[in-house]
């Protein structure tokens, strides 16, 4: 950090305290209650035993956090931050869309400049991109912050009607009453009964946890929920279990080895449980979840040894025991980093992984269910 933005910290400490205070017990009023838009029931997928992988395009020297979607026309797109190191003045989000089974040269579609122009804030730095398709409409969360750490982000929302080919100005979530910092986004949202969105989101300026937001049909911020916990957590990935259930797996930021942390809502994101801990590995990173055809949850994440490995866990009884199912990556090279997975269920049943790879950019694999099974036989 340059001497001016130490300075400029100091001189805001009593704010970025105040503010931190504010995010952390604020509430909008409460809202009418919802319920999720309930998975379909379980299904026995027909596709054999497959797996492929490929490197997207190279977007700058290097690439990190990377978000999937199914466009409507049923092309695959991804979009991730890039630039000479993570923080750096030049990184931006890239998008990028699978066509005909080649991906498209990236293309920048969130910098500075853009997002400074959009909200009327100053931007020092970009990062954590989510993308969700909702019909014709794509839907771009990423995170902003003016001074400091990642601790100090704002989470910014800008939509595509056209395939990410253009984009709205980004608009700022309005996530705390006064600075409005400390919320960060990683993991997408999951769709209401009501039209809206429960988008998992983070905190970590002086605390660490979980939070969600309820999203309206117009993209405004409805309710707010602390997913609380002794422990530090952050970064939650949620999948629901039925019209009102819902399981949560979260990054350990705790002291000492960690473990992947679960939370379960009975009330659609109304209120969280505290956390158990959960007999899986967390070397305080980032972890992804899905819920396969069949109702079984699927996690990726890093085991004990650190980001040096990407692996996949199943559960078969809603998140409370895993079996380790697949190996993705494995390296003794010690730069090597396979980490920040992202999952998405494709309209064919194929399962679809996006991750960090050496931080040079993003590795993109899908593979069936029938593929995750070959190796617990």
């Amino acid at each position: 950090m340059s001497s001016f933005s130490r300075s400029g910290v100091r001189r805001l400490a009593p704010a970025l305290f105040l503010s931190a205070l504010a995010a952390a017990y604020w509430r909008a009023p409460a809202p009418e209650p919802t319920l999720f838009v309930a998975p379909p029931p379980p299904s026995e997928s027909s596709l054999p035993a497959r797996f492929s992988s490929e490197m997207l395009p190279r977007a700058a020297a290097s690439g990190h956090a990377a978000s999937l979607a199914q466009l409507a026309d049923g092309r695959l797109a991804a979009a991730w931050f890039a630039g000479t190191k993570e923080g750096a003045d030049d990184v931006a989000i890239w998008f990028s869309v699978a066509d005909s089974g080649r991906w498209t040269p990236p293309r920048a579609i969130a910098t500075r400049d853009f997002t400074t122009q959009g909200t009327g804030a100053y931007v020092r730095k970009i990062g954590n991109p989510v993308l969700h398709a909702e019909g014709d409409k794509l839907h771009l969360w990423y995170v902003s912050a003016a001074v400091g750490g990642w601790a100090c982000s704002s989470i910014n929302h800008s939509i595509s009607t056209d395939g990410g080919e253009t984009w709205s100005p980004p608009v700022r979530l309005q996530t705390s009453p006064f600075i409005n910092i400390s919320t960060l986004v990683r993991t997408p949202p999951l769709p209401l009964a009501d039209g809206g969105l429960g988008l998992p989101v983070y905190h970590e300026l002086r605390s660490k946890h979980g939070e969600w937001l309820r999203l309206a049909a117009d993209g405004q911020i409805v309710d707010k929920v602390r997913m609380t916990h002794s422990r530090r957590t952050l970064q939650p990935a949620v999948v629901a279990l039925d019209a009102q259930r819902a399981v949560a797996v979260l990054r350990d930021a705790g002291r000492g080895a960690g473990n992947v942390q679960r939370m379960l809502s009975t009330d659609a994101g109304s209120h969280w449980s505290e956390a158990v801990a959960l007999d899986v590995p967390n070397p305080n990173s980032s972890v992804a979840l899905l819920r396969l055809p069949g109702g079984r949850l699927l996690l990726a994440g890093n085991p004990q040894n650190g980001r040096s490995a990407l692996m996949l866990w199943l559960s078969d009884d809603e998140g409370e025991t895993w079996q380790a199912s697949r190996t993705i990556e494995t390296s003794t090279d010690p730069k090597a980093e396979f980490s920040y997975p992202a999952l998405l269920l494709g309209s064919d049943g194929m399962i679809h992984l996006a991750y960090t790879w050496f931080r040079e950019g993003i590795k993109h694999a899908s593979f069936s269910e029938a593929w995750l099974d070959e190796k617990l036989q």
